[in-house]
C-alpha cells in the first residue's frame, strides 16, 4: 500500500474491528448460558475476527466519504453497520467455500479452515448464522430511517443472492474442467466476486444520501474494481507464497478452475488487470479529490500480493 492508503487503513479499520466486535459480544451475550451453542459461537467468531484486509468494508467507508458524509459524525452510525453486514456476508462466503463439496480448502488466512477446525455441520451452520446476522444488523437501522435501511437489504440481498455472489459461485463449479470464453468469465466473477465489491461501493453511497450521478460513476468504478480484483485475485493464486497469502498455493490451478491467466497467460492477465485498473480511474474523474481513497485501492487491489 502507498502511505496515504495505510495511514486510511490504520485510522479506520479500528473503527471497523471494535464495531465488529461489539456486535459479537452483544451476539453472544443472550446465548452463552447453553454449552450446546458454544462451538458455533466460536466458529462464528473464529471466521469473522481473525483478520483479513476488510477491503468491503473500507470500500464502505471510502464511497460514503466519497459522497460527502462525515464519518466523524457521531450520528453517522449506518456506514458502520453496513460496513460489518458485508463483511459478515463475506466472511459467510469464505467458510461455504472452503468446504469439501465447494473448493475443499484447509487453509484461510494462514489457519485451519471453518470446517476442518469445528467439522463441517459447525461450518455449514455457521456461514448461515452470519448471513442472518448480517440481515438483522441492518434491520436494526430501520428506526433511524426506514427508507435508507430498506434501500440497503435490498442492494445486499440482490449481491448476496442468484443474481450476484451464490450465482457466480455455482457457474463457477458448472465451469470446472472446461474452456470458457474471456466474456464468460468475466460474466462469472463479476456475479461471484465482484458484487460484494459494487455492493459495498453502493452500500457507502446509500448511507450518503448520494445523487444519482455519483452512484452511476461509482457503479462504473466498482465494476472495474471488482474485476481488476479478481485478476490479481488468480495470479497470487499462481505466484502468491502461503506465508503471505494464508492460503494454499495453486489451489485453482490444482482443481483445474478457469482463471485470467489461464486463458490469458500470467503477462496477459498482468496487462488486462492494468487496464480495467484505468478503466476504475477514469470513472471516478468527476468525484473530485473526495474519491483519492478509492484511486488509491485502485492501484493496491492489481499491485497486492495477497
Amino acid at each position: 500500500m502507498t502511505d496515504s492508503l495505510t495511514d486510511y487503513f490504520e485510522c479506520y479499520r479500528p473503527r471497523f474491528e471494535t464495531h465488529l466486535q461489539q456486535i459479537f459480544a452483544d451476539n453472544r451475550l443472550p446465548l452463552q448460558s447453553n454449552p450446546r451453542l458454544q462451538p458455533l459461537l466460536d466458529a462464528l467468531e473464529y471466521s469473522s475476527l481473525n483478520g483479513g484486509k476488510r477491503i468491503r468494508a473500507m470500500l464502505v467507508y471510502m464511497s460514503a466519504q466519497c459522497c460527502g458524509l462525515d464519518l466523524s459524525d457521531k450520528e453517522a452510525t449506518s456506514p458502520d453497520t453496513a460496513a460489518a453486514a458485508i463483511e459478515l456476508i463475506h466472511c459467510y462466503s469464505l467458510i461455504h467455500d472452503d468446504l469439501p463439496a465447494m473448493d475443499d480448502d484447509a487453509l484461510r488466512r494462514g489457519r485451519p479452515t471453518c470446517h476442518i477446525e469445528f467439522g463441517e455441520a459447525n461450518a455449514i451452520l455457521a456461514g448461515d448464522a452470519l448471513q442472518a446476522l448480517a440481515f438483522e444488523l441492518l434491520a436494526r437501522e430501520s428506526t433511524q430511517d426506514p427508507g435508507q435501511s430498506l434501500q440497503l437489504i435490498q442492494a445486499l440481498a440482490r449481491a448476496s443472492g442468484a443474481s450476484g455472489m451464490v450465482g457466480g459461485q455455482a457457474i463457477d463449479l458448472s465451469a470446472v474442467g472446461s474452456n470458457v470464453s474471456l466474456e464468460q468469465l468475466i460474466e462469472m466473477h463479476r456475479l461471484k466476486t465482484g458484487a460484494l465489491i459494487e455492493c459495498a461501493i453502493d452500500l457507502g453511497a446509500i448511507c450518503a444520501n448520494a445523487s444519482s450521478l455519483q452512484r452511476e460513476a461509482l457503479s462504473r468504478y466498482a465494476c472495474a474494481l471488482g474485476l481488476a480484483f479478481q485478476i490479481q485475485d488468480d495470479i497470487i493464486d499462481i505466484e502468491g507464497s502461503p506465508d503471505i497469502t494464508g492460503k494454499t498455493q495453486g489451489a485453482d490451478l490444482a482443481a483445474n478452475k478457469p482463471t485470467f491467466p489461464a486463458l490469458l497467460g500470467l503477462t496477459g492477465a498482468r496487462d488486462y488487470a492494468l487496464q480495467i485498473c484505468d478503466e476504475a480511474l477514469v470513472a471516478l474523474k468527476s468525484l473530485g479529490p473526495g474519491a483519492e481513497p478509492l484511486r488509491l485501492l485502485a492501484t493496491y487491489v492489481i499491485s497486492r500480493k495477497a
